[in-house]
């Protein structure tokens, strides 16, 4: 991955990306949502094996695909269910370019009430690669599932994670998972025959990973993409009617709970997520820490006040700060990590 200097902070914002009608002018055909199964012939190497990413080496993904029609698909999926409003945040927060003058970053935020406080996507699409990272979080009000999409393509490797992120810790709260993931299981395991395992994981990286999680790498061939959309698709689908079907909980004690949960999700993704560096690279250590902790994972000021050593006191340095490695904590996995019906295991780790 090229490095890319520091520059200047965030542009004025733009007025003309708050209209939601402005974001649906993005032109597309839509993939036929059916899954394909892929040959062996198909396939340059085993999915299963971590794989090197050359970014600034690499052709663009093939012409034809653009996560714009994974985006579209979603935006007019939640329209046609529900009112699709714009976030106060996309005042704000439109699109950047980055520092090379070519990379574009399209940011999108919108709000369904009563049950969506936030519906957002990053969008960043160059010669070598595209990007899409998009979330949805429902209110403190509702303990739906927090759904996650982070996609990295280029011409030779595609790196995905697709999930229903557990808003609460499943080995403790059991009736948790029964009450979400019992009835999406033969969802997840059909596309992870689909998607394959994508290689060994620490398990503080499964920190909030559900049993249905998608974690695959795949060269880039047609019919994987097939199989991904498919799965995106579907999965979003599935997230919705989680929140259609939601019922509002009038209890403060379990409001002040979920809220809480959230709130340590968002600080835990702020801190830690993965696909930072490639941010940071593109438009610099300030313009990336704002758009992540204001907008990626907005609601870390707003939905409580604790700070990530207060959740995780685990990575305390003996200075105080943070310890900054990833992957520190806990085994890798090499294969999935639950079984058909969700239960975690853990006999197939590696110190």
């Amino acid at each position: 991955m090229a490095s890319f200097p520091s520059t200047s902070p965030l542009p004025s914002p733009s007025s003309s990306s708050s209209s939601y009608s402005s974001t649906m002018s993005l032109s597309y055909s839509h993939l036929h949502p059916t899954a394909w199964s892929c040959g062996n012939n198909n396939r340059q190497s085993n999915p299963h094996h971590p794989l090197r990413i050359s970014v600034s080496l690499s052709p663009p993904p093939p012409p034809s695909f653009s996560y714009r029609e994974f985006l579209n698909f979603a935006l007019t999926e939640t329209e046609r269910r529900t009112l699709l409003l714009p976030s106060p945040l996309q005042e704000k927060y439109s699109s950047l370019t980055a520092v090379d003058g070519t990379t574009d970053l399209q940011m999108l935020a919108f709000q369904s009430p009563p049950k969506i406080r936030l519906l957002r996507s990053l969008s960043i699409q160059n010669e070598s690669m595209q990007v899409l990272d998009f979330a949805g979080f429902a209110k403190p009000e509702y303990d739906v599932p927090i759904f996650c999409a982070n996609f990295f393509s280029t011409a030779n490797i595609n790196i995905i994670v697709l999930d229903l992120n557990p808003l609460h810790n499943m080995s403790d709260r059991k009736d948790y998972k029964e009450k979400y993931y019992e009835k999406l299981m033969d969802l997840g395991l059909r596309y992870a025959e689909l998607l394959p395992w994508g290689g060994k994981l620490t398990s503080e990286s499964l920190k909030f990973f559900s049993p249905i999680v998608i974690w695959t790498k795949f060269q880039s061939v047609d019919c994987m993409y097939e199989n991904l959309y498919s799965a995106f698709t579907e999965y979003y689908k599935a997230w919705l009617q989680l929140i259609e079907e939601a019922a509002e909980e009038t209890d403060d004690a379990l409001v002040l709970s979920n809220r809480e949960a959230q709130h340590r999700y968002l600080t835990w993704r702020a801190e830690k997520d993965p696909g930072h560096g490639v941010l940071k690279r593109l438009v610099g250590e300030m313009r990336a820490k704002d758009v992540i902790r204001n907008f990626l994972f907005h609601g870390i000021e707003e939905l409580g006040s604790k700070g990530f050593l207060d959740y995780f006191p685990e990575y305390r340095c003996q200075d105080g700060t943070v310890n900054q490695n990833r992957s520190m904590i806990g085994k890798s996995f090499e294969s999935r990590p639950w079984d058909a019906s969700g239960e975690f295991i853990a006999n197939n780790t590696e110190d």
